[in-house]
């Protein structure tokens, strides 16, 4: 599933092409998403031009005059800037044509992305009660301490619920909580402020570098370019269970929670 640094890189990839382009003609193959793509959508784009692009969690904005579409890639969504008459894909469900002559395609092999229309998108009940976004001001220790307090859930769990913080996808909970020298297991509530401080700078460290290198690959993402992202590469712990620690050597240590794929070091995460 593509995560924040994915989508932020997708983000990236595709505002200049988008930003200051009249909308002149929409297609949709397959309004059969997640949720269905509103009936009207064409007749609210058409001839609106868009102002800027825009990323909220793992949410994308399309800001235009009259509203904004919210794009989320789902499990298996990508999204393509076409700059020639190449034709449609299987699985190519949603078509933006530009006045720049270029095409925005959506992909989604998979169809769990969605494409809404918000008339004030930071209203929507998808949207309204998000986390802070881990690499703003507002996120740090102490948030992270505060909210914690009391809670017996596992600190995996805590920093993957998007009303804590939005963003911290498995692979990145992983590394940042390696990096932080903390157990995957430890009960949010027990953990130190100076604890927090550690985990919320790993936290915006591992996601920062991802944005960086073009987020990480793992099955279906590639980036608006067509080009894969590289994290992949320089992960610590996720996909390396029953290999050495790159810090101590021990053996990594996989278990499952929550059904999710769950790597650290015994002997460095305490």
């Amino acid at each position: 599933m593509p995560e924040l640094p994915e989508v932020e890189t997708t983000r990236q990839g595709i505002a200049p092409h988008c930003e200051g382009q009249t909308v002149t003609g929409v297609l949709i193959r397959n309004p059969s998403l997640r949720w269905p793509v509103p009936d009207d959508l064409p007749e609210k784009l058409l001839n609106q031009v868009i102002r800027a692009v825009d990323r909220r969690a793992k949410y994308l904005f399309l800001h235009l005059d009259a509203g904004t579409v919210i794009v989320h890639l789902g499990m298996s969504g990508s999204l393509r800037v076409i700059t020639d008459d190449s034709p449609a894909a299987a699985h190519d469900h949603v078509e933006i044509a530009l006045g720049n002559g270029r095409t925005l395609r959506f992909n989604d092999p998979r169809r769990f992305g969605c494409w809404l229309w918000a008339d004030d998108c930071s209203e929507h009940p998808l949207i309204r009660d998000l986390g802070p976004e881990p690499l703003s001001d507002t996120f740090n220790g102490p948030w992270l301490f505060r909210l914690s307090r009391g809670k017996q859930t596992p600190i995996k769990s805590f920093i993957m619920d998007n009303h804590i913080v939005v963003g911290v996808g498995n692979i990145y909970a992983n590394e940042a909580l390696f990096k932080a020298g903390i157990h995957p297991k430890r009960k949010a509530g027990r953990i130190s402020l100076d604890r927090y401080h550690k985990l919320a700078e790993a936290i915006r460290e591992t996601l920062s570098a991802a944005i960086l290198m073009g987020g990480t690959t793992l099955r279906d993402f590639v980036n608006s370019d067509g080009k894969p992202g590289y994290f992949a590469q320089s992960l610590l712990v996720y996909g390396r269970g029953g290999n050495p620690c790159p810090e101590c050597a021990t053996t990594l240590k996989e278990i499952r929670m929550n059904n999710r794929s769950t790597v650290y070091c015994p002997r460095c995460q305490r």
